[in-house]
């Protein structure tokens, strides 16, 4: 259970809306993403994550009291593991993501040995 920011009753973390004061907790027609609302009067630019390293693109950016992309930078977030695939890995991986050039660069060899030996 968490509580509503506006009237701080227990409020079920699912909910859309507080049932006590009918203050909206989740995004409009997105039921999964929650609203963080700034309580004091600040703004919650000044602690988000997103404006610090300058990658925040809410238009109401450095003045939004409301939002839904807020992450706070004294909150400590896990660290993302980090995958170092071997030399085959990442030649398998290279060959992945470029196979179409691969293909014709194949097809242009193949071709340039058909007129080199039909001679």
């Amino acid at each position: 259970m968490l509580d509503c920011p506006r009237c701080r009753q227990p409020v079920d973390k699912q909910a859309i809306a507080c049932p006590y004061c009918n203050a909206t907790l989740k995004a409009y027609g997105h039921p999964g993403i929650t609203i963080h609302r700034e309580t004091g009067e600040g703004y919650l630019c000044e602690s988000c994550t997103y404006h610090e390293d300058d990658t925040c693109t809410f238009p109401q950016r450095p003045y939004a009291r409301e939002c839904t992309l807020y992450r706070n930078k004294m909150r400590p977030t896990l660290a993302q593991p980090t995958y170092t695939p071997g030399f085959g890995g990442s030649v398998r991986l290279w060959v992945n993501r470029n196979g179409l050039l691969l293909g014709l660069a194949g097809l242009l060899l193949i071709s340039f040995l058909l007129v080199l030996f039909s001679r």
